[in-house]
């Protein structure tokens, strides 16, 4: 019973740190100190750890050599390589969707869209966070953009690089700062290609809703661009 009591509290930790470091309370690059989590999650540091080595397996801490861990940074070259590789593959692997898609395609598309346009976007309790349920529709209607593609390899592929670039996208929020960006209308705007089965088109609109991420957090990442 201790034991099932001690796993649901380090969970708890668990995703409050998660939280804080996708909400942007604990910003890219910052040295996550044993004792200091300790008091602020009222946990023991063995907890701490335990909670800090699952976060390095998600990707959003880094454990380093002889300073510890830290919160992932923001890397100006991490981010210009993802985003250049998504913009070509993800891209293409829309435009072949667009071609390939059948009728159940389209309509998992619209259905997703419906789902997503529904969805709350920033949690009420915690505004500079994501929803929960609005990142899992979000995913699903991408997803669904892109399961048109008859080539298992290019998917595979365009699916591996949204999900890391999921840290990215959760920060553009709590770090970008840009409250004229009409994410919902990019959406739309996307769906409506799609379903005119204008590939071209499709394909340029999802080339520019990758890059405008990066574009909102260049500024603010920690390296000089040409490192």
């Amino acid at each position: 019973m201790a034991k099932s009591g001690g796993t649901t509290r380090t969970d708890g930790i668990h995703q409050a740190l998660r939280a804080d470091i996708l909400g942007g309370r604990l910003v890219p690059g910052e040295r996550l100190k044993f004792p200091d989590l300790a008091d602020r999650y009222q946990v023991s540091v063995g907890a701490t750890r335990e909670v800090l080595t699952r976060l390095v397996a998600e990707g959003l801490v880094v454990a380093k050599p002889h300073q510890g861990f830290h919160v992932r940074p923001l890397s100006h070259r991490d981010l210009a390589e993802l985003t250049q590789a998504r913009a070509e593959i993800e891209s293409l692997v829309l435009r072949l969707s667009v071609l390939d898609g059948d009728m159940r395609w389209e309509g998992d598309a619209v259905a997703a869209h419906h789902l997503l346009e529904r969805a709350p976007y920033l949690d009420p309790a915690d505004p500079d966070r994501l929803t929960d349920e609005w990142s899992q529709a979000h995913a699903a209607f991408h997803h669904a953009l892109l399961a048109g593609c008859a080539n298992q390899r290019l998917l595979d592929t365009a699916r591996s690089l949204r999900q890391e670039a999921e840290l990215y996208r959760q920060w553009s929020v709590s770090l970008g700062n840009e409250p004229g960006r009409d994410v919902a209308a990019e959406h739309r705007a996307l769906l409506d290609a799609v379903l005119a089965r204008d590939a071209s088109h499709a394909q340029q609109l999802l080339r520019d809703h990758i890059t405008h991420t990066t574009q909102v957090l260049i500024s603010c990442a920690s390296d000089h661009p040409n490192q």
